[in-house]
């Protein structure tokens, strides 16, 4: 069954937050941050709780609008969002009750380079870091000085670069990153200093690119969706295409990863596969 719950009206991006009861989005014309109760929406197919259907059934977060990116960061008991903006980046904080929502933390106003994606790490458990791209490479905030500097640049490529990803590398005090970028991986520390020789090098240039919990990265390319281990860039999988398409990832849910054809005049098809014991299933 397909249900209608939030009609007219354009997402960017959207996450399921299931243990604070909502949907966390970027959307609309103004591309604002919005959480929609998860409890609202469910009772828009049931019918079953007419108190639920009185209350209003989004907040905002904060009065942000131009939001480029997003992404939830859970540390220990601590839930932060961190939002890529036009030419800022805020640091939000979940509140629970009586609040139940995201409250402002840090706000760096005016960083240089347009921020594209941004993700945040705890360096060894105590110093927090906004990690974020753009078009000329990755740069970093240390959130307590608020200090703006360069992690890595690829000088050697001419005009703008594509960047796909921010992978914080596991069981490393949150110290070590994969960043993606082009046809690319390159593995550096929170300094920018190369942590590793080896390259994760895609077979052809993907048009998404995604960290997944078995702790390897999927990349979607127009002929072949790849998947190869984040601690060596090893190809671990391969999936043909039967006709060249552009793909977009979406969400990982258990054992499940989403994702959507890109294609002209704002339709798309949603695919998922199941991931088993390093094998792609259910395309």
């Amino acid at each position: 069954m397909v249900y209608s719950l939030i009609t007219r009206r354009r997402f960017q991006q959207m996450d399921v937050l299931e243990g604070l009861n909502v949907l966390i989005t970027i959307s609309g014309k103004k591309n604002k941050l919005r959480l929609y109760y998860l409890s609202w929406l469910r009772n828009k197919i049931l019918h079953n709780d007419p108190d639920v259907e009185k209350r209003q059934g989004w907040i905002s977060v904060g009065d942000l609008e131009g939001c480029v990116h997003y992404k939830v960061v859970k540390y220990e008991r601590i839930k932060f969002l961190v939002i890529a903006l036009k030419s800022s980046v805020e640091v939000y904080a979940w509140a629970p009750k009586p609040y139940h929502k995201f409250m402002a933390f840090k706000s760096f106003n005016a960083v240089p380079n347009k921020p594209l994606s941004v993700d945040l790490t705890v360096e060894e458990g105590q110093r927090l870091k906004v990690i974020y791209s753009s078009v000329i490479g990755f740069h970093a905030i240390d959130v307590d000085s608020g200090t703006v500097y360069d992690l890595y640049l690829p000088t050697y490529i001419q005009g703008n670069i594509r960047s796909h990803a921010i992978i914080i590398l596991p069981n490393t005090d949150g110290m070590e990153l994969l960043v993606c970028y082009e046809d690319e991986g390159i593995y550096i520390d929170t300094y920018g200093r190369i942590t590793k020789e080896n390259v994760l090098q895609w077979g052809e240039m993907p048009a998404s690119v995604a960290y997944l919990q078995s702790n390897q990265v999927m990349g979607w390319g127009d002929k072949a969706i790849e998947l190869r281990s984040a601690e060596t860039g090893n190809l671990e999988g391969v999936f043909m295409h039967k006709k060249a398409q552009k793909l977009k990832f979406l969400c990982e849910r258990n054992d499940k990863v989403f994702f959507a054809s890109v294609q002209s005049g704002g339709s798309s098809q949603i695919y998922f596969m199941t991931l088993r014991q390093n094998m792609l299933f259910n395309w």
